[in-house]
């Protein structure tokens, strides 16, 4: 059984209309008829306007959509999860999302369900979340590195290309030797892993790129993985 993570840099659903490429990427990869795909919007707060975005957009796919909350009355968290084809994490804070799910032991939920075929996505926090640690901006004055899920190693970095403090914070980072490479995902693209590993940046703009940034003879390389242009 695959397990697939897809990791969006910037971009779909929560920022624009576009014309649902990633969305239907992601639900494609579950080779269902009529996926079941659960947002979670958690790292906004469980912000009403970005529920609406979501179903707006999902229920004019092929798939029935569902959202988790937890600033309100929560479902059996652990029931609804394993029954779904798809997990969607939403963009916003990344560090206070995931103080909540650890509250609510939603890594160990994730994880069994991403073990058990169902897909992982999401977009900027839901991007990063899924790895070893995340480049976020969940403080206000800077960016840092947060500790995150664990479930592909390595760092990551959404929003390579869309806010200018990103690349050169990413190759301060490796320059000082504080991480030795970095998953950099422009927005208009994603990265997806199979079974933990990088298979392809999935371009669903123009010519957007993944880039793994890395120190080679002191000199820092941002090396373009293979990309799908949908």
């Amino acid at each position: 059984m695959k397990k697939n993570i897809v990791a969006i840099g910037g971009g779909g659903f929560g920022r624009n209309n576009s014309s649902c490429l990633i969305e239907k990427y992601i639900l494609n990869l579950s080779e269902k008829s009529i996926p079941k795909i659960c947002f979670l919007p958690t790292a906004t707060g469980d912000n009403d306007s970005y529920i609406v975005r979501f179903y707006s957009i999902f229920n004019s796919l092929n798939c029935q959509p569902s959202h988790i909350e937890f600033f309100k009355r929560t479902t059996d968290i652990k029931t609804h999860i394993m029954e779904q084809d798809v997990v969607f994490v939403g963009g916003g804070n990344t560090k206070s999302m995931l103080a909540i799910w650890n509250d609510w032991g939603m890594s160990d939920l994730l994880k069994n369900a991403y073990n058990e075929g169902v897909i992982m996505s999401g977009v900027s926090a839901g991007a990063i979340c899924w790895f070893t640690s995340g480049i976020t901006d969940s403080w206000d004055n800077e960016l840092r590195i947060l500790p995150c899920l664990d479930f592909v190693s390595g760092t990551c970095c959404p929003h390579y290309d869309e806010e200018p403090s990103r690349i050169p914070y990413v190759k301060k980072l490796i320059l000082d030797e504080k991480i030795t490479n970095c998953i950099s995902i422009e927005g208009g693209s994603a990265m997806h892993f199979i079974d933990g590993n990088p298979f392809k940046n999935v371009c669903f703009k123009n010519n957007k790129n993944t880039y793994n940034v890395f120190l080679d003879n002191n000199d820092v390389v941002e090396k373009p993985f293979k990309k799908i242009q949908l």
